[in-house]
């Protein structure tokens, strides 16, 4: 009974996490500018994998010793690193795919096929988002909130840059696809169990896609970012996850 429970809670999670794409788009503060919340959100995602996913990841070290890849001191580091700099390559797909001429004071969306390839990996990833929610209720409730609410502020985030990337195609398809990857990667992991070892490696590869996938929302000149906002969401979240 507990585990149809446990499966009935998560599932629900991921349902709203799903809906965080399909309607992100269409969420407007008027007291508060869009740069500002965004800036905010990717705070908290920043805080979450500083202080919460990495001190884990170091305390997961252990499992890698008793597998074939014992050899590599820093296994899991350079899986956040793998992460991170696949994100990078597929940010600048998307960026020199878009012409630099610009339509009505924008630059034009990507071309269909780098749209395809852009839009699959944040799929993927949002698969294993869904896949890892699974597991963040053997951690409790407190771990499970921290993780939801981290990543439904990511995902805002993440949404706001591949729109601005693919403009309609996004809207039309994209959202949809990464929708159904947090819901198809909950389905899997409920219905799969694999080793610690294995957890760890996706929680590093997800480590360093969140640092990149905020970072490049936050650092170029023509983001209308706000240091405030993302400073006090870090610190905030940093609080909350130190305290509870």
């Amino acid at each position: 009974m507990a585990e149809v429970l446990s499966s009935i809670l998560v599932g629900s999670l991921s349902a709203a996490l799903a809906v965080v794409h399909l309607f992100a788009g269409r969420l407007h503060f008027r007291a508060v500018p869009r740069s500002y919340w965004l800036s905010w959100a990717g705070g908290v995602s920043v805080a979450y994998v500083f202080v919460h996913v990495l001190p884990e990841l170091g305390e997961h070290q252990r499992a890698f010793e008793e597998t074939a890849f014992a050899f590599l001191e820093r296994h899991v580091y350079l899986l956040a690193l793998a992460g991170f700099a696949a994100f990078y390559g597929l940010e600048r797909l998307a960026q020199q795919s878009r012409s630099p001429e610009t339509v009505g004071g924008e630059r034009t969306e990507t071309s269909a096929g780098v749209f395809w390839v852009h839009v699959g990996s944040f799929t993927a990833y949002n698969v294993l988002v869904g896949y890892l929610l699974v597991h963040r209720t053997e951690g409790g409730p407190a771990s499970l909130a921290l993780f939801v609410v981290a990543m439904a502020l990511h995902f805002a985030v993440n949404d706001h840059g591949l729109r601005n990337h693919h403009h309609d195609a996004y809207d039309d398809t994209g959202r949809w696809l990464l929708a159904g990857g947090v819901l198809a990667g909950t389905v899997v992991g409920i219905a799969t169990t694999v080793t610690a070892a294995a957890v760890s490696a996706l929680f590093a590869l997800l480590a360093g896609s969140v640092i990149l996938n905020v970072v490049k929302e936050e650092l170029p000149e023509e983001r209308q970012s706000n240091f405030w906002a993302f400073g006090g969401g870090a610190a905030v979240y940093a609080a909350v996850l130190l305290f509870v």
